[in-house]
């Protein structure tokens, strides 16, 4: 995908891995690259440079960033490797992948344009050497505001300008210009509340590369709505490492309960939705915030990891199979059809069958719309890495195997119950005469969709349908996790930046 037509010029190609966060982080990177002069696209093909925005998570997700980097390398551009990845291994990550003509930490993100411009003409970079990014911010969270610590997707560093004047962080939101570029055009984009993470979750070496939780102030992410808005946006995913911790730094702790009418009320946008709660964290004011709220979907993305009270506690996480199954009912009370999903851990040093069992018991009670599994292995840094009790490998397989298998049971059962109900489908995508989309329980990418067929009699045509239109419709079937749904009625009908249908 093109994004600056500009006839001369360097370009470069960005690639991002992993979670919406990091998407968020690209789209900053394009607009620092753009208001330099580049041409930033999406392919790889006759670019100067490839910037690979990497995941660093998981073991899977670095070895899909270390094979995008080798293959970006057999394109001949210059290869440069950014993102969390990058951020966590530095030097070593530099060492061992000499295809990289540079590894980038959070810390050149403000002057991204020079670094790469640097490459080009073939100077040296040296990598950085990581280090806890906790550690640079105050252990108070109202310390930190005004702290000059690179925060991926806050859009610091240099002042940016807005009609030839230029701004700073004391010019009001609504003045600034919003440091970020689009990377796609669909109807959907995340709005990042906040960065890093202050739990120590003994898994999770997370807040380590991204430092510690930073919220963004409710004026800036308004005026990025806005601006979404105007590019076409009709839903929001609010996306952070901890959504419900969003305000603490900023002196309000129910800020997000507040935030998210104003969200819904912005011109164009028809659905917000809050995803990445922590159930530890998650207040019966804001559980109400989602469940009621007209344009915020009912829809509650909790990281339960497990069930198990004595696994939980080794993974320096609260909650039981009683207390989770208690915060959804709360949630169902308000909005019956409303949706959840959750990922889940198997194979914890330390867990034992009963703790599976237990975990299979919560999941049979759960009605969870979507279920992510993963098998559990041993992160660099981490606490649960020194931990005794170590499963087996082939023990851990067994279990995800196994609860893998219920998961797919389960969520095809919970679809099954939306058959004769009626959803609200935002269209995602129109290919081939073929509708797709999504119902307030389904996020992007991670839980499935909606496809919408033609009524026998009356209803929508699917003929005047366009990406960004609001439709009501009724389940006639399911596949798995995914819906089919045939509109009944036309209730927002997108349209285009200019106004025209």
């Amino acid at each position: 995908m093109e994004l600056s037509s500009a006839a001369d010029g360097r370009k470069v190609a960005l690639l991002t891995l992993g979670c919406a966060r990091n998407e968020v982080d690209s789209e900053e990177l394009a607009a620092r690259l753009h208001a330099d002069g580049w041409q930033v696209t999406t392919d790889g093909e006759g670019a100067d440079v490839v910037l690979v925005n990497t995941c660093g998570f998981v073991e899977k997700a670095k070895q899909d960033s270390i094979q995008t980097l080798l293959a970006a390398a057999d394109t001949g551009a210059k290869v440069v490797a950014a993102g969390c990845m990058a951020e966590r291994y530095g030097r070593e990550l530099a060492d061992s992948l000499p295809e990289a003509q540079a590894v980038l930490g959070f810390d050149d993100y403000p002057d991204i344009s020079s670094r790469l411009g640097a490459v080009l003409a073939g100077e040296q970079i040296d990598a950085h050497t990581p280090r806890d990014r906790r550690e640079l911010l105050p252990l108070t969270p109202v310390s930190r505001r005004g702290s000059t610590v690179v925060v991926p997707g806050h859009g610091g560093g240099a002042a940016p300008t807005r009609d030839g004047v230029v701004t700073d962080e004391h010019t009001p939101a609504h003045l600034r210009p919003v440091l970020r570029r689009r990377l796609d055009s669909g109807p959907v984009a995340s709005l990042k509340l906040a960065s890093g993470c202050d739990r120590r979750c003994a898994f999770c070496a997370i807040p380590a590369f991204r430092g510690a939780f930073v919220s963004r102030t409710p004026d800036e992410l308004l005026a990025e709505a806005e601006w979404l808005a105007k590019t076409g946006v009709r839903e929001l995913v609010l996306v952070s490492e901890n959504s419900t911790s969003y305000g603490k730094d900023l002196g309000d702790p129910r800020l997000l309960e507040k935030l998210l009418p104003q969200l819904a009320a912005v011109p164009g946008i028809v659905r917000v939705r809050a995803s990445y709660l922590q159930p530890a964290e998650t207040r019966p004011g804001l559980v109400e915030a989602i469940a009621t709220t007209p344009g915020v979907a009912p829809y509650f993305d909790l990281s339960f990891q497990h069930s198990a009270e004595s696994v939980l506690r080794r993974m320096r996480r609260f909650g039981s199979t009683a207390r989770f199954l208690e915060l959804l009912e709360s949630a169902r009370a308000l909005a019956p059809d409303a949706g959840a999903r959750s990922n889940f851990i198997v194979g914890f040093p330390g867990e034992t069958r009963a703790d599976v069992e237990e975990l299979v018991r919560f999941l049979s009670a759960a009605r969870l719309d979507a279920i992510g599994v993963f098998d559990y292995s041993d992160e660099d840094g981490t606490e649960a890495a020194t931990l005794s009790g170590k499963v087996s490998a082939a023990t851990v397989k067994r279990r995800y195997d196994r609860l893998s298998a219920l998961a797919d049971e389960l969520c095809s059962q919970r679809a099954e119950e939306r058959l004769g109900s009626t959803v609200e489908v935002l269209v995602d995508s129109i290919e081939g005469g073929v509708v797709e989309g999504r119902a307030a329980h389904q996020a992007p990418e991670v839980d499935g969709s909606t496809t919408l067929v033609a009524p026998a009699v009356g209803g929508v045509d699917l003929a005047v349908l366009r990406p960004g239109d609001l439709v009501r419709a009724t389940v006639t079937g399911t596949e798995g996790v995914d819906l089919i749904a045939v509109p009944d009625e036309m209730i927002s009908a997108a349209t285009s930046p200019d106004g025209a249908r």
